[in-house]
């Protein structure tokens, strides 16, 4: 299972804040020559999308797109607004509604995101 990005959205609707986790492996490398012969099939991969807004921010959205199967999106979505409250927020040096670039947001995202991928939730104490 995997999480394959995260947006952060501010109230303008301007992305504020990226991070693609999920990198796929490429077997090897793929040369193409033109005209392409295209062949369509049916596949049943998705998406997941979830979106969150806390009540403390009004006007930040949180988007997390990963696998359908991936448990504790919800959990993982409250971890991203603690996150973002104790490393963006508190930041002396940080305004509201412009990027986020705080190393601290960012390395506690990748931890939060590892531990979602492989326990699936967040406990209480996380």
């Amino acid at each position: 299972m995997a999480i394959f990005s995260v947006y952060v959205v501010n109230k303008a609707g301007g992305l504020i804040y990226q991070l693609d986790s999920y990198a796929p492996r490429s077997e090897a490398e793929k040369t193409f020559s033109y005209p392409l012969d295209l062949l369509l099939k049916l596949h049943d991969d998705r998406v997941l999308v979830a979106f969150g807004q806390r009540d403390g921010i009004r006007g930040i959205k949180f988007v997390v797109l990963a696998d359908p199967r991936q448990a504790g999106i919800d959990s993982l979505l409250r971890k991203i607004y603690e996150i973002y409250s104790d490393f963006a927020l508190k930041n002396p040096f940080y305004s509201l509604e412009m990027p986020i670039r705080c190393e601290l947001f960012d390395q506690n995202l990748k931890l939060a995101l590892e531990v979602a991928e492989k326990a699936g939730t967040f406990g209480p104490g996380s």
